[in-house]
This record gives structure tokens, sequence and C-alpha cells, in this order.
């Protein structure tokens, strides 16, 4: 019993290996070969119509289908739906892209237009390094107990009587306090800039004044001490052999210097 089930057995196997047999139907090929990569032959649609168009397999196969031999139905074709997404997707990222590119530069534009109204950046400004922050450099580190150093008591006590002290402190304050604000308030470079350029030019010419007023006290305190020795009797010969029309001149002379 044993032999005849291994015999049983082999015959079995041997029966399905004879039934499995590749089926090479050439009409599947065309099909598979159609749809997948090769061209829409039309010559390869299969079975053919025969002599006079008598073949029953081809009225059998293409009767119900007429359109179908003339209609590409690949999926990679000219016009095929593959085809139409992969152009649908590149088009989508081209405009993806120039939404990018759009949006790039309107972040760059936002940037550039911050850096160039923002107040924050002032203080990083090239032309405030290199050029407004050392004209401005007396004003800024103004020290006001030392705006009479180097001058005599006379002196000191003449500009301090007279308020040109208190007059230069006070211009002087009002210009430190507009130029901070020139610094620390939103506007757009070319207009800070032009606002440094004109408050250097009051700058320069309120230290020209100051600087001409202390240099003349001495010069006034002469004076002031000469016309009152004159004036209690005291004459004091400082005409050196000149009429009094000379003096005269001489002295509105140096009151205008």
């Amino acid at each position: 019993m044993k032999k005849y089930l291994v015999m049983f057995l082999f015959c079995a196997l041997g029966l399905l290996a004879i039934a499995q047999k590749k089926i090479t139907d050439k009409h599947i090929i065309y099909q598979q070969e159609r749809m997948v990569f090769k061209q829409w032959d039309r010559d390869k649609f299969t079975p053919k119509p025969g002599f006079l168009g008598l073949n029953p397999e081809y009225w059998i196969t293409w009767a119900l289908h007429p359109n179908y031999p003339k209609t590409d139905l690949r999926p990679l074709g000219p016009v095929g739906p593959q085809t139409q997404r992969l152009m649908f997707a590149a088009a989508m990222q081209n405009t993806d892209n120039l939404y990018k590119l759009h949006s790039d530069t309107l972040r760059n534009t936002a940037l550039s237009e911050a850096s160039n109204y923002s107040s924050a950046l002032s203080f990083a400004d090239p032309l405030w390094l290199m050029y407004y922050r050392n004209e401005f450099e007396g004003l800024l580190n103004q020290a006001d107990s030392d705006l009479l150093t180097g001058l005599s008591a006379a002196e000191k006590g003449y500009l301090i009587s007279s308020g040109l002290l208190n007059w230069y402190i006070d211009e002087s304050h009002a210009l430190l306090e507009r130029l901070e604000i020139a610094r620390s308030t939103t506007i757009d470079r070319g207009s800070r800039i032009m606002a440094y350029h004109r408050m250097l030019g009051e700058y320069r010419k309120l230290m020209a004044s100051w600087e001409i007023k202390k240099s003349k006290a001495k010069t006034f305190l002469s004076i002031r001490s000469s016309t009152e020795k004159l004036r209690k009797g005291n004459p004091v010969d400082v005409s050196g052999g000149k009429t009094d029309i000379q003096i005269a001149d001489d002295i509105l002379k140096k009151s205008k210097l």
C-alpha cells in the first residue's frame, strides 16, 4: 500500500507539472504592450477582419467596441490621464515656485523697509557710526559743569551773571533732545540723515557762538573795568595818544569782534 501511495503522489505531481503551461496569447500580449509602454498601434488589434471582413472572431471581439481601436487609452499616452497628471503637477510646481518667489520678494522688501524705517537699527547706521556720531560727540557727552573750564573767576562770574551760560545749556539740551528724537522716531533713513545734517549745522553755529562769547568775556570785562574807573574820576591813560573818536571807534570794533 505504501508503494502504491507513493506512486500515486508522484503521478499527481507529474500531472500538475504538465498542467502548468505558460500562456503566450498574442492578443493579450498586444493589449499589455498597448496599455503599458508601446505605441497604440491599430495594426496590432487582433483578431483581424480577415478576407472581406468575414472573420467571426473579429466580429465577436470588436463588434461591441467599434471605437476602441481608434481611442488611445494609454495612461502615459499624449493625452493619457497619467500624462495629464504629470503636466498638472509640473504646472502646480511652477505656480508654487512663482508664489514662493513673490512671497520671498515681499519678505525681502518688508525687511528692507523695516530696517530703513525702524529706529531700533538707527544706532547701527553706517553713516551715523562713521561720521555723525563723531561730529556730535561733544553734544552727546557734554558735562555742564565743565563748560567754564579754563576761564578765570571773573569770566565765569560774568558768563553766569549775564545768563550766557544758562542760554548755552538750554540751547544745547534742546538740540540734544531733538537729536535723540530723530534717532528714536520711526522715519525713513533719508529723513533721519537730513535731520542729522540740519542739526549738525545748528550745533556748529551754537558752538561757534559760545566760543566767541567765552573769548570776548575777558575783553568785555577789561572795557567795563576801564569804564568804571573813568566814571569814578580815576582816569587811566588807555588812549596811547589817541583822540576820543579814535578810542570810541576802537571800542566799537572790539565789541563787534
